[in-house]
Order: structure tokens, then C-alpha cells, then sequence
């Protein structure tokens, strides 16, 4: 037993006990605090990993001769950011972007009409999680359970995909959904409760085989989620992204994005205490269209897992990736 991984499984055990006790002013105080020293002491690591550019073996790149590929995504938290949706939606739209939204399908209510308007307009439906309470991966009993309710959730909805809340993450428990892909990993995130990155900017398979499982295809964010620099670090432009896209572009891999509803202010007069301006990300979406024309891959994450799938007959010997069952700190404070 990895004494690192034990210690990180406990701590998380701890805080999401405590958490509900403690109020939202205080816990983010503490997270800053807390943060700050840490992105001092990883400045050579995030938001740039130098070592996770490196291609797969073999790799013969991205359709259509793309120099770099484009998926969007959202995690949908809370009632607020659900209530947001069509408003970013119709952002990306405008610009001719199309993305996925992962919803918790036992925190809030949900809007049935909304899930068939985001199919019907192109956009996709995952599954994230199932109450977002930070208990999900606690035993393998407790997630063999809930695994049962998500594999139900995601049939009903007709998705493919899942993303744990809090990114937390276990490859191979994560193998008794069925899905073709997850994106509960990152290349680097020190500030995330499992801190522990894939250290790639490229789709990877996760092999099922010695469990009898079909497998699936991980695909790490590989930009920031926007919650670290604009509410945890209180950021004043989308900087960050745009260094990390082009650093991307240049390796020629995967710019994968996270970015809640629940955060994005889109009333810039107006905006609550949690909320950035959603010109933030508008104007990054403007950035790689300006920028990068014609030389993006603007793909559904669903479209990303099937490409990787497809491109060879046996994916897993082109893009496995040998993934750690302990975890490990991206860095260290001392």
C-alpha cells in the first residue's frame, strides 16, 4: 500500500465528513491559503507539464491532418449552473462550437426537456457522478452500488461518457460502467483532491481484459478547470487558458476544457461572490477561432472515444497507457 495514496484517501474521507459543518466563506479561505503556497511550489509543473507533450508511440495524428484537437465540456454541479445551460449553450453555438455536459443526475432537478434540447441541437448528455456528495470511490462496495444506479442513469439518457465529481478516480473500478469513455483524470492538476495527473495531453485506453471488461478510452482535461484560476486564485484574465492551448497546439494534442455553468456570470455588472465573467471564456473560444483557423479537430468527446477506438484494430496496443492503482503527489510544499 502506497502510504501517499492511503494518507490522500483518508484526508479526502475526513473533509467530506466535516465539509457540510463548514461554511462555504471559510472553506474557500482555507483552500486559498492553502492553494497559493501550492502553486508556488508546483510553478514548474502546472499549468505546463513539460513531460506530458510526448506523443503516443506511433502516432500518426489527428483527422484531416488537424494540427491539434478541441473538446469542450461542462460539469453541471448545482441548480444554478443547470439553470444556465441554454445560455452557454447558445454561446458556443454563436461561434459554431458544439460541447458535452456532464450532469449529476441525484442533486438537483433536472430538466428532461433539457436533455433532449441539448441532444437535438448537438450537443451531448454524460453522466457525472450520481449526488456529487464525495463518497463515490469511499469502498468498492459503496461504488459498486452506485455504479449500478449510474450504469441505469446512463442507459436512460443514451450516454457514453461519465466524469466523477471532485475528479476523484479509480481506472479500474471505473471499468464496471458502461461507457465508453470517462474524463475523471487531468496531465497535471496539483490543486484537485487526488492530485495524482496521467501526465499526458493525449486520449488514452484503459485495458479491461484481466477483468473480463470491454474497456474504454480516458481522456484527460488538459486545460485548467476554470474554478482554480477564477474563484479559488481570483485571476482577472483567461491568460492561463490561452498559454496552455498554445503550448498544446504546439505538441500537437488534446486541448480538452472543463469550465461549470455554475461559475460563469454572463451578467458582468451582476456577478455573485463564486461567479467569473463568462467573457472569460467566450473570448478563449474567439482566441482559438481567430488564432487556430482550420487547424482544429472541434470534436464531441463521444467522437474523440470512437476515433481512438477506431483508428487501429487494437487501440489499447496504440494508446494504453500504464495507470498507477496508488496514488502519488504532483509536488511537494516543502
Amino acid at each position: 500500500m502506497n502510504p501517499n495514496g492511503q494518507a490522500h484517501r483518508i484526508v479526502r474521507t475526513l473533509f467530506y465528513a466535516v465539509k457540510p459543518l463548514i461554511p462555504r466563506t471559510a472553506q474557500l479561505f482555507l483552500r486559498r491559503a492553502l492553494m497559493n503556497r501550492r502553486r508556488q511550489a508546483c510553478a514548474q509543473i502546472w499549468p505546463i507539464d513539460p513531460q506530458a507533450g510526448d506523443a503516443p508511440p506511433q502516432w500518426k495524428g489527428w483527422p484531416d491532418g488537424k494540427k491539434f484537437a478541441l473538446v469542450l465540456t461542462h460539469d453541471v454541479d448545482t441548480q444554478a449552473g443547470h439553470d444556465k445551460c441554454r445560455r452557454l449553450m447558445q454561446a458556443e453555438e454563436e461561434r459554431g462550437f458544439r460541447s458535452s455536459f456532464t450532469i449529476v443526475p441525484e442533486r438537483y432537478n433536472i430538466s428532461p426537456e433539457l436533455l433532449k434540447e441539448m441532444t437535438a441541437r448537438g450537443f451531448e448528455v454524460a453522466v457525472h457522478g450520481l449526488k456529487h456528495d464525495g463518497k463515490l470511490f469511499s469502498s468498492r462496495e459503496v461504488f459498486l452500488q452506485k455504479a449500478a444506479c449510474i450504469n441505469r442513469y446512463l442507459k436512460a439518457w443514451g450516454a457514453v461518457g461519465f466524469r466523477a465529481p471532485a475528479m476523484h478516480h479509480n481506472l479500474d473500478w471505473i471499468l464496471d460502467l458502461d461507457i465508453e469513455y470517462d474524463m475523471s483524470t487531468f496531465d497535471v492538476d496539483p490543486f484537485e483532491p487526488q492530485p495524482d495527473g496521467m501526465g499526458t495531453i493525449f486520449p488514452f485506453w484503459v485495458d479491461g481484459t484481466a477483468r473480463g471488461r470491454k474497456g474504454y478510452v480516458e481522456l484527460p482535461y488538459t486545460l485548467s478547470q476554470d474554478f482554480t484560476p477564477y474563484i479559488l486564485f481570483r485571476d482577472k484574465d483567461n491568460g492561463c487558458w490561452k498559454r496552455k492551448l498554445d503550448w498544446i497546439v504546439e505538441k500537437g494534442g488534446m486541448a480538452l476544457i472543463n469550465v461549470h455553468p455554475d461559475y460563469m456570470g454572463f451578467d458582468p455588472l451582476r456577478l455573485g461572490r463564486e461567479e467569473y465573467p463568462a467573457a472569460f471564456y467566450t473570448d478563449w473560444l474567439d482566441y482559438i477561432k481567430s488564432r487556430y483557423a482550420n487547424q482544429y479537430w472541434a470534436v464531441l468527446p463521444r467522437d474523440m472515444a470512437r476515433f481512438i477506438r477506431s483508428e487501429t484494430p487494437r487501440a489499447q496496443e496504440k494508446f494504453i497507457k500504464p495507470f498507477a492503482t496508488e496514488e502519488k503527489p504532483a509536488c511537494s510544499l516543502t
